[in-house]
């Protein structure tokens, strides 16, 4: 069997939800298809598959691996083959887009109108819209934001199912996030980057980045970590003014 056709036939029985389904088919259309897509999946070396990933960046590399990982993984399951020629590639480490955002300093300050009280739950509270959208009362319950879908269904990951402490008051999500968008835009942020703000407040309260992990419903503290190593001007003279008192004692 062709590796196109095995991706055809896996591609609807993926536990994901549609949009990380869509990334999937988008990383394996421009990066592997071209490749070894027409080879049989049973005579796909690890050779050829390296040769597939070289010339991408670090980021497309990452992600066409892991869609290939995801592929063999999957015919092993089904016994179609032995062994996976993509388990044994080293993951590249991709370089995440520093993602600008606001800190909550400035945030609170601005008049975002209609749509206050919702771009601020989402900077206290750290979800993802697709969670927020998906909120019903019955979710805000006990000092907490409860957690369990999205409006795609599933959460992103099963680490995506928490609680985290209630912060502000609640106001029902629509289920785009259009309006939001346009209110942010001036300032030069999304709406995603308000996760960052909830990132940056935690790593300014001293939260511990695997307490944080879990309250951002990341599966990886890794990708918290990447968050947590950013710092901003202020933060860098605060380290200067420090160091000089711990020298001066």
């Amino acid at each position: 069997m062709l590796l196109n056709e095995w991706a055809k036939i896996v591609w609807p029985s993926l536990q994901v939800t549609p949009k990380t389904l869509k990334n999937y088919q988008g990383a394996y259309r421009r990066n592997l298809d071209p490749c070894i897509g027409n080879l049989d999946i049973n005579e796909i070396s690890s050779s050829q598959t390296i040769e597939a990933l070289n010339p991408l960046t670090p980021q497309s590399r990452y992600q066409a691996l892991m869609v290939a990982r995801v592929l063999f993984r999957e015919a092993i399951l089904h016994e179609l083959i032995k062994e996976s020629p993509a388990a044994r590639i080293p993951a590249p480490f991709p370089t995440p887009k520093v993602l600008p955002f606001l800190t909550w300093e400035t945030l609170r300050e601005i008049d975002f109108g209609s749509q206050n009280r919702r771009i601020r739950f989402l900077a206290l509270h750290g979800l993802r819209y697709g969670e927020a959208a998906a909120l019903g009362d019955t979710d805000i319950r006990d000092g907490r934001v409860h957690v369990s879908r999205s409006v795609h269904g599933i959460t992103k990951t099963p680490a995506g199912v928490r609680a985290v402490p209630l912060l502000s008051e609640f106001q029902p999500f629509p289920r785009y996030q259009n309006t939001i968008a346009k209110k942010l835009s001036p300032y030069g942020v999304t709406v995603h980057s308000l996760r960052k703000t909830y990132a940056y407040m935690l790593k300014s309260a001293d939260v511990h980045v695997t307490t944080a992990s879990k309250l951002m419903g990341h599966s990886n503290p890794l990708i918290t970590m990447k968050i947590y190593t950013a710092v901003l001007d202020n933060e860098i003279e605060k380290s200067g003014a420090a160091l000089t008192q711990y020298m001066a004692s």
